[in-house]
């Protein structure tokens, strides 16, 4: 039992000696190989984040957000700095709400535009989460505890997919651009202003609706929110939640269910509910490829709602 042991301790300690070194090479030079990709959007979008020290209004959320606002219109308004945090719904909507600790200034105001609050505060899809922190370490930080051993098991396959695209020579080119392989160049970091807005072309929805349904809540959303309304509050800063873009047609949900939704969320959170969800509802017709992604004019007439809500806070 003892040699056992022994050569166990031994080839761990081999294994050691050779993944180390392994590892900081491939961390210094050849990651990262997406810096193209939608998800590094995210750069620039901490970048504008931290480069504020005024009070501004940062949006959070998912993809609904960046695909869903005009911010200059935002900042036109109430003369504060916009900044667009919207990413990607596969890194779930913890990872969102921890951006909202970024450079936090007081009586800055930030708006949550969650499409549901039922959740695990775990992400969904840790290779996109390896490929929008790469080797960008000051972003590990909007990682929870609950992911460190998931990005650990997922590491190789990043690390592998990575060390092909650096052998083909097609470092941070159109090969690293879209993770999910979709032709359409909405999906580059070129595709985004400076304030994070997805800006790549919308004149045309071309979605397909099925079935929609109600959003849901759960406990763990919900804590986890108040607990982020509570930092911000303590640091002077005001946190509220605001409406998703939900679909206008046969296969929505009937209003009843929305009210129902917004009752039950705003009694259970500490924040203000600043929206109407009623008032978030839009024709098929201004979605663009997704259920959450609103065409250009989609986008407009959210913005335009939002600011109406944003009254309440900031008039």
């Amino acid at each position: 039992m003892k040699k056992f042991i022994t050569k166990v301790v031994l080839f761990l300690c081999l294994l050691a000696v050779i993944m180390v070194p392994v590892t900081v090479f491939f961390f210094c030079e050849i990651s990262p190989q997406y810096e193209n990709g939608y998800n590094a959007s995210l750069l620039d979008k901490v970048e504008r984040l931290k480069s504020i020290e005024e009070p501004k209004i940062v949006l959070i959320g998912n993809s609904n957000v960046s695909f869903g606002f005009q911010s200059e219109l935002i900042q036109e308004k109430y003369g504060m700095p916009v900044v667009n945090m919207g990413l990607h719904g596969g890194l779930d909507n913890a990872f969102h709400e921890e951006m909202a600790k970024i450079n936090v200034q007081e009586g800055d105001v930030y708006v949550i535009c969650h499409h549901t609050f039922a959740d695990d505060s775990k992400i969904d899809d840790i290779q996109l989460a390896w490929i929008t922190l790469e080797n960008h370490w000051d972003l590990y930080s909007l990682l929870n505890k609950e992911d460190i051993s998931a990005m650990i098991t997922g590491f190789p396959d990043y690390m592998k997919k990575a060390m092909v695209l650096w052998g083909l020579g097609l470092v941070n080119q159109e090969a690293a651009k879209n993770y999910n392989a979709e032709s359409d160049a909405c999906y580059s970091r070129d595709a985004f202003n400076m304030y994070g807005d997805n800006v790549y072309p919308r004149e045309e929805g071309n979605f397909t609706f099925k079935e929609q349904t109600l959003p849901e809540i759960n406990d763990t959303c919900i804590n986890r929110l108040n607990e982020l309304n509570k930092y911000l509050e303590e640091r002077g800063a005001t946190m509220v939640v605001a409406g998703y873009p939900i679909g206008k047609g046969e296969y929505t949900p009937e209003e009843e269910g929305f009210v129902d939704f917004q009752k039950e969320l705003s009694n259970r959170l500490d924040c203000e509910v600043i929206s109407d969800y009623r008032d978030y509802f839009y024709d098929y017709k201004y979605f663009y490829n997704s259920f959450l992604h609103l065409t250009d004019e989609g986008a407009r007439l959210r913005t335009e709602q939002l600011n109406k809500d944003l009254e309440k806070v900031l008039e």
